[in-house]
């Protein structure tokens, strides 16, 4: 090859790399790997690896990127080096990206159109994502020697649920175990309370075009009763302080490894964290977040991570999304614990099966993750913020400071709504 026709070939190869186009490692006789991007670190990207060694052989390599909290990014520029598949962990953002997406072949569309799902993943009647991994938001596990011990039961109302608080406070036992840290678990806390108080404001928000939370009398009766839990002293499992540096797996750790509380919120992916750190295997209990007042419903939030395929797709990804969408495609993931797959109700843990069983259940009170669904407005800049500070303000000192730190709450939110 002389110089100038090698130059025209490297030139060439460039523009492909630089244009994304998938025939360049064809050009390069090299196969081209399915890149599917990730945010799932440690144990989950381990279970999802199972996954793929489950699929049998395939015709064409895949590369797995994990790009934890960063997974926005494999939406950027396009390159050979731009994922094929995005598993999105916040469907919310589906509809920010609809120009970036192709649409799901035909053959699986329906399984995009689900309950709950459709309004996320179907835009102008073509569905742009499947769900592959839906979580059960309102779950709370506990320790059912610390219960028998003070003499309470799992609660059946949120009052209930405040009793059994001040109960274990005055056995000298923390009740509550919070990651503060991961900003979705105190909007997950707030989500719960809104949609048992007021489904119809939870509703609203979640769909307005330009949602305004800080306008809402419920989002504020909502924070006022979440201040009433955070607020009580001794109740925080090494105050707020600790709280605040806490992240999801620590605040498991904390309550079945340390032992240093009784309960924790904490979602169905939670599981293998439970079960890995419990110092004793028979002290592990599970129920969901009780309806806030008697007469109405339980509330039950919803999160998952879905399949989006970026344009320009391959035929490869197409198949790669078709065997990951097959419902035995994940029999080795939820064989290792923490995994729900949508509509499904076999297979899991007794605890996880009654937590599937609730997400199909005829009149359950279910609803999409709000924070989700609110934009900037309900991530680590907002409503996590916001929360962040609120129970700073609040964290075991007392209730008669809730309705301050309520104020400067919405305060600060409506400057993040402008």
């Amino acid at each position: 090859m002389s110089p100038t026709s090698r130059r025209a070939f490297l030139g060439a190869a460039a523009t492909l790399v630089l244009a994304g186009c998938s025939g360049t490692g064809d050009v390069l006789g090299l196969r081209r790997s399915v890149r599917i991007a990730v945010s799932w670190s440690s144990a989950e990207l381990r279970a999802f690896h199972s996954v793929l060694d489950g699929l049998g052989p395939l015709d064409y390599p895949v590369e797995v990127v994990p790009l934890g909290d960063d997974i926005s990014t494999a939406f950027g520029s396009r390159s050979t080096r731009r994922p094929d598949i995005v598993m999105l962990p916040q469907p919310g953002l589906v509809a920010q990206h609809l120009r970036d997406l192709e649409s799901m072949p035909e053959d699986l569309a329906d399984r995009g159109r689900a309950r709950l799902w459709d309004e996320l993943l179907v835009h102008d009647g073509t569905t742009y994502g499947l769900p592959f991994k839906t979580a059960h938001k309102s779950a709370v596990w506990y320790r059912p020697s610390v219960f028998k011990q003070v003499g309470v039961e799992p609660p059946k109302l949120w009052s209930d649920w405040l009793n059994v608080n001040r109960s274990l406070s005055q056995a000298g036992i923390r009740p509550l175990s919070l990651a503060a840290g991961d900003g979705w678990v105190l909007t997950d806390f707030l989500e719960n309370i809104l949609l048992g108080s007021s489904p119809s404001t939870y509703r609203a928000l979640a769909t307005a075009g330009r949602p305004l939370p800080s306008q809402q009398p419920e989002f504020a009766a909502a924070l006022r009763l979440l201040g009433t839990m955070w607020s009580a002293p001794g109740t925080l499992a090494g105050g707020v302080e600790r709280s605040l540096v806490q992240q999801f797996p620590d605040a498991i750790v904390e309550v079945f490894g340390h032992r240093r509380a009784a309960m924790v919120l904490a979602s169905d992916f939670a599981e293998p964290v439970v079960h890995s750190f419990a110092a004793d295997p028979s002290d592990i209990g599970l129920f969901t977040f009780p309806p806030i007042s008697a007469g109405t419903a339980a509330p039950v939030v919803v999160g998952g991570d879905v399949m989006v395929l970026p344009r320009p797709t391959t035929d490869n990804a197409k198949d790669l999304v078709r065997r990951l969408a097959a419902p035995a495609a994940v029999d080795p993931w939820i064989a290792t614990g923490g995994f729900l797959a949508d509509g499904r109700t076999t297979g899991y843990s007794p605890e996880l099966t009654r937590l599937a069983e609730q997400l199909v259940a005829p009149g359950t009170s279910l609803q999409f993750d709000l924070s989700d669904r609110l934009g900037p407005l309900g991530d680590i800049n907002g409503l996590w913020r916001v929360l962040t500070d609120f129970l700073v303000r609040i964290g075991d000192r007392g209730s008669e400071l809730v309705p301050d730190a309520v104020e400067h709450a919405l305060d600060e939110l409506e400057k993040v709504e402008g």
